[in-house]
């Protein structure tokens, strides 16, 4: 997460001086402990697709990391303008999306290690929930029982 951290430019300073506070999601499946986060356009950035070309071999994941990156690839040209101004604790003015980027990470990499199910990941980037649902729908299914 270190390496992380700094290819996104974090201020480790701001960091450590963070209020702690849960990092919230979008769904837990209480049965499993399995965390499920919908992905619209805003996650697929040129900042997303550095954290993703960085996570460790092997690290257990329940997406398709390639798919993800196609996506950040598709997608960034467009995503990357997406509260391009907007700051960020710890990583400054204009810092919105790389703070996104590396929470994205932290939930996919920490998530494992904690005792829970790899965070499944659920892309939606022309935010069509019904279509996004139709494509994982199996894999959900299988994920959660």
């Amino acid at each position: 997460m270190t390496e992380i951290f700094e290819a996104l430019s974090g201020d480790p300073t701001a960091q450590a001086e963070k209020r702690l506070t849960a990092l919230p999601g979008d769904f837990v499946h209480a049965p499993t402990g399995t965390f499920v986060e919908i992905d619209e356009s805003q996650h697929f950035t040129s900042h997303r697709l550095t954290t993703l070309d960085l996570y460790p071999a092997g690290a257990p994941l329940a997406f398709d990391l390639e798919q993800y990156r196609d996506l950040c690839v598709r997608w960034a040209p467009r995503s990357d303008r997406y509260f391009a101004s907007k700051a960020a604790v710890a990583f400054g003015p204009g810092g919105r999306q790389r703070q996104r980027a590396y929470h994205d990470a932290l939930r996919d990499l920490a998530t494992p290690p904690m005792g829970h199910p790899p965070v499944v990941r659920v892309p939606a980037p022309d935010r069509d929930g019904v279509a996004a649902y139709a494509r994982v729908r199996q894999q959900l299914r299988s994920l959660i029982r």
